[in-house]
């Protein structure tokens, strides 16, 4: 997942670009699931049944939301935690630390097997912000 260049210049336009997660929110709210940007939601996706693992062409956008809607929850949720854009434009946030956290490989990591929990990602990003 890459982000256009000219995003970057806009932190508030491209925090809204990045929380969309469609079929991240499309998928949860089928499931019964509100994704509120809550790390209470993070916690309810990390319960749902894996079913979109049978269809690889889901996993891969699956995979792309779930990490963009996790650094979606750490920015909105962690103190200092915000959006940064790697060069070649992927996004990653970045925490007070000066920690970055390449949220979209750890959203392919949670969609196709169930770890890292996101949940537990948030959870470490709080305590090490």
């Amino acid at each position: 997942m890459t982000v256009p260049e000219a995003a970057g210049a806009d932190p508030r336009g491209m925090a809204a670009l990045l929380a969309e997660c469609e079929l991240l929110r499309a998928q949860a709210g089928a499931a019964g699931v509100r994704l509120d940007d809550t790390p209470a939601s993070l916690a309810a996706l990390d319960q749902l049944p894996p079913r979109w693992r049978d269809d690889p062409d889901n996993l891969t956008w699956l995979g792309n939301d779930a990490g963009l809607y996790l650094g979606t929850v750490i920015v909105r949720t962690v103190p200092g935690a915000a959006w940064h854009l790697c060069p070649g434009g992927r996004p990653v946030v970045r925490l007070s630390s000066g920690r970055e956290i390449d949220v979209v490989e750890a959203g392919h990591g949670w969609a196709g097997s169930g770890t890292p929990e996101l949940a537990q990602l948030h959870a470490e990003a709080a305590e090490g912000h």
